[in-house]
Order: C-alpha cells, then structure tokens, then sequence
C-alpha cells in the first residue's frame, strides 16, 4: 500500500479495490456508501445468502479511514456511512481516537471488532451481523447504537464510558466462552441504556454499573441454560428507574423507550434463570409490570438492600425458586396478592417499606398469607412492618389483626404450657387486640353462675349476722379477685356447689390476668 501526503490530500491508495475506492470518495464526501441488491432475502446481513468480492471491503481499510483517513471535500464533513456491505478479516480499532461519525447498517463482518481503549465521537452499528464485540474501556462522546445487532460470541463493554445514550433494543447477543452474552461491568452511561426486546442467551453482566437516566429492559427476553444467573447486576446504580416490563410490537421506533399505551400489542420482559440485583440504587423505582420470572428451585430474583422510593412487584408469581427482599429499603411498595411465591420461596428479613398500595384485590387474609410465606420459622420483624405501615395509613383495626395473627404464629413455638396460657388469652381477650371480648366472657360467666347459685344449698356461717342471699352479688364476689363484695365466706357450699366456687375463683383470676396481660400490651402499643 502507497501512504503519504497525497492520500491526505485526496490521492486514492494505488491497490484498493473498485468497491474500497467507492467507500473512500464516499467517506470524503461524507456520504451514505450503500450496496444493497434491492432482493430483501440477499440483502438480510443474518442470512445465508453469500456475499461476493462487489460488496466486500477490507477491514484495515475500514480502520485507515478511520485512524487517518484523508481530508473531507471542500464544504462536507468526512464520515463513514456504510450500508450493506461485508468487512473481511478483524476490524481492529484499539486504542485508537476516532474522530469521524460512523454508522453502519445492515452489514456483515466476517470477524470479530476490537474497539477496546478506542475513542469515538458517536457510532452506529445497526441491525449488523458481528461475531464478536470486545469494548472494554471504550469512551464515545455521544451515543453507542447496537440495535438489531446479532452478536453471535458475545459483547464486551466492561468499564466502557458511553457519554450520551447506548441502544440495544431488538440485538440478539449469544454467549461467550465464558458463558456470558453481555459483559458490562463498571460502565458508565450518561443518559438512558436501552435493550428494549432484546434477547440475550447467556448472562447479561451489569455488576456495578452506573446509567444516568433510565434503565430499559421492556420486552427483552433473558435466558441463561448453562448457568444460574441471567442478569447479574449487583450495585447497579440507575438514576431514574429500572423498567423490566412490557414493550409494544407493532412499531418499536415508535413506542421505544415509553410504556405501551393501552389496546398495544406488547411482549413482556421475560426472564429464564436468576436476576440477581443486589445493592442496587434505583432513584426513582423498580418496575416489574407483567414480568414474567421461569426459575428452577436453586435460582433467586435476588433484590437484597436494594434502595428506590417505589417498587412495582407487579410481574407473575415464579412457580419455583426464590424471591429475595432481604434488607431492602423501599418507600412505596405497590403489588398485587398473585405477584408473589409460594410459602417459603420468599425472604424478606430486614425489608422495610413505608407505604403499601396493593393493585386488584388484596384482603387482609391474603396479605397475612404474604407475611407467612415470608417466614417459614416465626420471625415477628414482618408482622411488625406490616402493622406499622397499616396503623400510620389509618387502618389500625387491620393493624390489630395482624399483631394478633403475629402472637398466634408465635404461640405454635412455645412449649406445651405456655402454648396452653397461650390459647386462654386468645380465646377471652385476644392477646390484648380485642378486648371487648373480656367483658363478654365476664357477663357470660357471672349470668350462668348467678343461675347455677340461685339452686344451691346456702346455710349461713353466722346464724346471727349475715347478709341477705344474692346469688349474683356471691358469684360476681368469686369472679372478681382482690374485690371484696361481703358474700364469700358467708354461706356454707358443701358438695359440688364448693367445686364450682373454686372453679369460678379460678376462672376469675385468669379473664383478670388475661385482661391485665392485654391492657399492658395496649399502653406499651400505645
């Protein structure tokens, strides 16, 4: 190859072919360079149908261009515009600082692209077939366009700094040989990274990454066979909201990056293996609006402390494995009773959330079956949540119920005697939560008893001083301890009038220490 100043000056290099010659002037003239058929099925960059020497170009004359192409045309802006076209053997742009645009579109390369430590202003690869990307460190300016991009070993972003926006909506990325489709960790985006329906089969690796605006993964679909995590993203970092929900089909230019409108033909974020996105700063929320989670039993949506003011668990409830909240930080929280696993798939220890706004319907019942699946052993940190989130939304009657739920579950822990002390509470003032029940069981007691006396045998102790009979004024004198109403100790009860006194004694003291038991629990809940 010729090099010099008159290929700075516009000279054309003496051995390009007749194809590279056109991509040159092309590139001064900043200039779309297209070389597509016009044949949809020969043009697709994914099929099978060859393309010849009249559509190929080399790829260091690609890079040439790039590193140290000639001057642009007086009055036009240089820039490499391709379209259609196949570039042979690697295209490497290591380390480089490349100064013109590029956008290539429906082109095919026939080896992998090596952009790592590269420096570009913007780049678009769109709907490309390449068999590999490797990006690490990579700085652009602007934007980083891979959409409907086919990666068929992999992409490699880790610690790339993308100044504006990356786009990956609708690319279909294959794993590596490390069982990985994406390799993003530690990038750092300016705006919004998008991967709307994307379809990745292997794991997407997001660890410790940083995006400036909006993190969309609407439509995309995630699996991972060949391991347990199909979206590792531990201290992901998103400044507004993280959005694995659904996306609109009928035209993905159109509804990109917003949330279908009502009566849109959508596709739901779906998700074949473990999510695991712990640590997480999300400053808006995390919304899972129809997500659908497929786990095998060893597998997690692992959301351990993350923080956002609103999580929207809105997906379908995986029928197997995990869903982990441990130590999460949320404000609001916003879900529906169907949205949640099965008793014991749920961990939710040191999970705090401040406000609860359940979609459909989500009666107490169902919300006490969500704090029980979330406690296989008997932990009252969930059972006090709730009702501190009920008692400051006004709903204090639901609160009680739940701190009582909360006693009953911890009842089945105790041994027999206590369990025994247990079901008396229960049953006569309900740990302290209802306690117009003692009064009941009071009245109850004191009118079967008053009957029941009214038949007995009453010879007085002193025949000569002793008040008038009044069965009533005697069995309330039994039933109240430490009152003294003048009956007990006057009448002689023999038989089994003396076993009911005692057993009435007896009653008596356990309503009023029951009573006393659930006063105390009201004042300090007080």
């Amino acid at each position: 190859m010729t090099e010099g100043a008159g290929v700075h000056d516009g000279d054309l290099p003496e051995d390009l072919t007749a194809t590279e010659a056109g991509m040159w002037q092309a590139f001064r003239n900043g200039s779309e360079y297209d070389l597509r058929s016009g044949d949809a099925a020969a043009d697709d960059p994914h099929g099978g149908v060859p393309w010849g020497a009249d559509r190929s170009v080399r790829a260091r004359i690609v890079a040439w261009l790039l590193l140290d192409g000639p001057h642009a045309l007086a009055g036009r802006v240089s820039s490499l515009k391709l379209t259609g076209v196949r570039i042979t053997d690697t295209l490497d742009l290591a380390g480089g600082t490349i100064v013109p645009y590029v956008e290539l579109m429906g082109c095919r390369f026939e080896k992998e692209v090596l952009l790592p430590e590269a420096r570009f202003t913007t780049v678009r690869l769109v709907d490309c077939s390449v068999p590999r990307l490797e990006a690490a460190r990579l700085q652009t300016e602007g934007d980083l366009h891979l959409p409907r991009c086919r990666f068929h070993n992999g992409v490699r972003l880790t610690d790339a700094h993308i100044g504006t926006d990356l786009l990956l909506n609708q690319a279909v990325v294959y794993r590596d040989r490390r069982g990985r489709s994406i390799t993003a960790d530690g990038l750092t985006v300016g705006q919004d990274l998008q991967a709307e329906m994307l379809e990745s089969h292997g794991e997407l690796s997001l660890r410790s990454a940083t995006v400036g605006v909006s993190l969309s993964l609407r439509g995309a679909r995630l699996t991972n066979p060949y391991g347990r995590l199909a979206l590792n993203a531990p201290q992901l970092t998103v400044e507004r909201s993280l959005y694995l929900t659904p996306a609109g089909v009928g035209n993905p230019l159109l509804t990109s990056g917003t949330t279908p409108a009502r009566g849109t033909r959508v596709q739901r974020f779906e998700c074949r293996g473990g999510i695991r996105l712990d640590d997480g700063r999300f400053g808006d929320a995390v919304d899972l609006e129809q997500a659908l989670f497929a786990l095998e039993d060893d597998q997690e949506l692992s959301l351990r402390r993350i923080q956002t003011p609103e999580l929207r668990f809105l997906g379908e409830g995986p029928e197997r494995g995990k869903v982990v909240l441990s130590g999460g930080r949320i404000v609001i929280l916003v879900d529906r009773w169907t949205s949640w696993p099965v008793t014991g798939n749920l961990h939710m220890g040191g999970f705090t959330y401040e406000n609860l706004v359940p979609q459909d319907a989500f009666p107490l019942a169902r919300r006490l079956e969500w704090v029980l699946a979330a406690t296989a052993e008997y932990n009252p940190e969930p059972y006090e949540r709730l009702a501190t989130v009920l008692r400051n939304s006004g709903e204090d009657e639901d609160a009680r119920e739940v701190l009582l739920a909360k006693q009953r579950r911890r009842r089945e822990t105790l041994p027999l005697g206590a369990k025994l002390w247990g079901y008396a509470q229960d049953w006569t003032v309900a740990y302290g939560y209802r306690p117009g029940r003692a009064a009941v069981w009071m009245a109850v007691l004191w009118a079967a008893t008053s009957i029941a006396f009214s038949h007995a045998s009453h010879p007085p102790v002193n025949k000569d001083g002793h008040p008038a009979w009044n069965p009533s004024l005697l069995a309330l004198d039994l039933l109240l301890p430490v009152i003294d109403l003048g009956q007990v100790g006057q009448w002689q009860l023999s038989g089994g009038w003396q076993w009911l006194s005692a057993v009435v004694i007896l009653l008596g003291w356990i309503l009023a220490t029951t009573i006393a038991a659930g006063a105390t629990r009201l004042l300090r809940r007080g």
